[in-house]
């Protein structure tokens, strides 16, 4: 990892503590934040069962676009550039997008300054267009940041202790990121870590067919939700947190360790991630969909499955993928969950491959403008 020159050290203090400014090479573009005059944290409220938006019901469906916050000309991308215009623009009303908002996206690669502007202009172009997104702070297993699982070390103490890019802990970039947008009206909440777990590196290597997982991985995950759920909501009181959990048989989570993470005071909307393929496929006995529709209804909290991953492309037709996926989503709503995201979204789809792709002209958009209430 590159390390930041002393003028970057200089401007994270500032960032870190202010959470305001940023720091640039230049004037490429205006980084301090928005004038505040109204108060939108609680556009979007959560019931046992499901979420309100503006005092109306609401059952959003739409993407995960991961890789919004690239910009090229800055940091080191995550995925091709898209336009946030066209793409924001094409989505229905009420719809919700699930990101990215990794500290990776604000370091300059030529410097190793801060600099916000490719996240500000995902929050700019998402507000012109009255869209509503999903920031997602960290990523459990290091894709799109330093490219290190995050292991059982760091749910317990290390989120608060190691560096990743940029110089910040994950403390440390919870309070910048917060402080910075929580005053935007477009945010429906904030996810702590995507498909977070307690699991340890095996002698192989950190793949998940060779971790391992020794006993108080939920204790550790609790723990965790508890004081940086704590640390989220000392900042931003009143948005939803949402719990990013894979939901399957995950070190931690498993079984009925689930419902003991999810019962954290700091976690108001449960999650799973259904790439079954087919219809019937949820995840192992016990840690499948339909305990944990079970399990938030017990721990009174609406679940949303924020990704569902259905192969096309090479292996599937698109237009049969939609099909599947407009059934899928009708017998997860159902069943009791309060919402569905696509996975996933990119401007440059491998039609050519089989792959999860989600382009701009796919038919999985017509799905989401025909489900999306």
């Amino acid at each position: 990892m590159r390390r930041p020159r002393s003028a970057a050290l200089m401007c994270l203090l500032v960032v870190v503590t202010l959470g305001l400014t940023a720091c640039s090479t230049g004037d490429r573009r205006p980084l301090t934040g928005p004038t505040v005059t109204e108060d939108f944290s609680t556009r979007v409220t959560v019931t046992d069962t499901g979420l309100r938006l503006d005092n109306q019901a609401w059952w959003p469906t739409g993407f995960n676009a991961y890789q919004l916050g690239t910009d090229w000309s800055v940091n080191e991308g995550c995925g091709a550039e898209v336009d946030l215009d066209a793409y924001f623009a094409k989505l229905p009303a009420h719809a919700l997008t699930r990101f990215n908002l990794f500290s990776m996206f604000v370091v300059d690669k030529h410097s190793g300054l801060i600099d916000f502007g490719p996240l500000d202009a995902v929050f700019d172009a998402a507000t012109r267009h009255r869209q509503m997104v999903l920031p997602v702070l960290a990523g459990g297993t290091g894709q799109c940041e330093d490219d290190q699982f995050k292991q059982r070390s760091w749910y317990d103490a290390g989120w608060r202790t190691q560096k990743s890019l940029g110089g910040m802990t994950f403390a440390d970039w919870v309070r910048a990121a917060v402080t910075r947008w929580k005053d935007r009206p477009t945010i429906a909440g904030w996810e702590l870590v995507g498909e977070p777990e307690a699991s340890v590196c095996g002698a192989q290597g950190c793949d998940w067919q060779v971790r391992e997982c020794p006993p108080g991985g939920d204790e550790i995950l609790r723990s965790f939700f508890d004081d940086a759920g704590g640390l989220l909501r000392s900042l931003d009181p009143n948005r939803p947190i949402f719990a990013g959990f894979v939901g399957g048989d995950q070190c931690g989570l498993e079984g009925s360790d689930y419902l003991q993470v999810a019962g954290s005071e700091q976690l108001d909307v449960l999650d799973f991630h259904d790439y079954g393929g087919n219809l019937t496929d949820y995840g192992p006995s016990g840690s499948d969909l339909p305990t944990r529709i079970r399990q938030a209804s017990e721990a009174g909290k609406p679940i949303m499955v924020n990704e569902i991953g259905v192969n096309a492309g090479s292996c599937l037709d698109p237009a049969e993928r939609a099909r599947g996926l407009r059934t899928k989503i009708g017998q997860q709503r159902d069943a009791g969950t309060a919402g569905a995201l696509l996975w996933a979204f990119v401007p440059d789809p491998r039609t050519r491959e089989c792959t999860y792709d989600i382009g701009p002209s796919d038919p999985a958009w017509q799905v989401i403008a025909d489900t999306v209430s």
